[in-house]
């Protein structure tokens, strides 16, 4: 190998490394920007904030995000991500149908009553934050919201297809009322530290489920219930 091709490889090597560090460290930034907004708000990050957090620079935090709102698009979209990995994906490790309905929503409590944000659920404070802001921010948690709503759409009208549930039952009806309860308890633990918020919210959709449930859904409810999802300490 030639001087001018070492050289090159060299080249290569650093700067592979240095974009490894750069993504290590905008990880970092983002994972301390998701709890700093759950607890304090989205207009409550700035760089400052974040510097003072991670003991880093501004400067260094300013070659990461170009403005205060690029921050905060970019913080919602890694709460996101959070969300996916926390809720979603082991949800759907369960078959498709009322289990897996029953799973997202009793997963959805347990992560929040686990502190996985700092200030609980990262969406409900997003959304009341920015529901009457116009901008890239307000629209990507809106987005997000809907894809959550149709999550559980779509779980219900599969529970429905596979005869667990009746089908004259209204799936976004039942949606919009999980997700109202789910917020609920929430906002009752956030506010008043009411553990039992999530046991009357799951009381509740168990309750509604039992409604309409079929004979083949009764029996899979009766399951469920031996299988809440436990709260990590």
């Amino acid at each position: 190998m030639t001087k001018a091709q070492l050289r090159k490889a060299a080249k290569q090597v650093a700067a592979k490394g240095r974009k490894a560090q750069g993504e290590r460290t905008r990880k970092a930034i983002l994972e301390a920007a998701v709890h700093i907004a759950s607890a304090e708000g989205l207009e409550g990050l700035t760089i400052g904030r974040l510097a003072l957090e991670l003991s880093m620079s501004k400067s260094g935090l300013f070659a990461h995000f170009g403005s205060k709102e690029d921050l905060q698009v970019a913080t919602v979209e890694a709460a996101r991500a959070i969300f996916i990995n926390e809720v979603i994906r082991p949800a759907f490790e369960t078959a498709q149908g009322l289990l897996r309905l029953w799973k997202l929503c009793d997963i959805w409590l347990a992560y929040v009553q686990s502190g996985v944000f700092r200030g609980g659920c990262f969406f409900a404070a997003a959304a009341a934050e920015f529901d009457s802001r116009p901008g890239p921010v307000r629209d990507r948690i809106a987005e997000i919201m809907k894809e959550w709503l149709s999550t559980l759409r779509t779980a219900i009208i599969e529970a429905q297809k596979a005869g667990q549930l009746n089908t004259d039952l209204d799936a976004t009806q039942l949606a919009f009322e999980f997700n109202s309860l789910e917020l609920g308890a929430n906002w009752a633990f956030q506010l008043y530290g009411d553990r039992s918020a999530f046991t009357r919210a799951r009381e509740a959709m168990r309750e509604r489920l039992s409604r309409y449930a079929t004979t083949a859904g009764v029996s899979l409810l009766s399951l469920s219930k031996q299988k809440t999802t436990r709260v990590r300490p």
